[in-house]
């Protein structure tokens, strides 16, 4: 299995229902592209601010191995709504993947 986390830094006054609406569509990709095994999006809680650096939004999806991740990163309909999530930011979002064997 490949996580991938991805943790988003919204730009101030960004609407709930704007956030939502985009982790929605994220979340629509486990029925397009066949292997993702998971979608979860949660705040980031952590007490230590100065190391958030702004990122309160974290999401990740657990892919059944790397061909499942590239075919994520290739679809259309993941850029497009990729694209639309940057321009919601303070800058990029931190990206980053991992191996585990235990995806729950």
């Amino acid at each position: 299995m490949i996580r991938h986390f991805v943790a988003l830094h919204f730009r101030a006054g960004t609407p709930a229902d704007v956030k939502n609406n985009l982790m929605s569509e994220l979340a629509s990709l486990t029925d397009r592209i066949v292997g993702i095994a998971d979608f979860q999006v949660r705040p980031n809680i952590s007490v230590e601010d100065p190391l958030v650096r702004g990122f309160r939004d974290v999401f990740w999806f657990d892919f059944k191995d790397e061909n499942v991740r590239d075919a994520y990163l290739q679809d259309e309909v993941h850029q497009a709504i990729g694209s639309r999530i940057v321009a919601e930011l303070e800058g990029e979002p931190m990206v980053f993947s991992c191996v585990t064997t235990r995806c729950e």
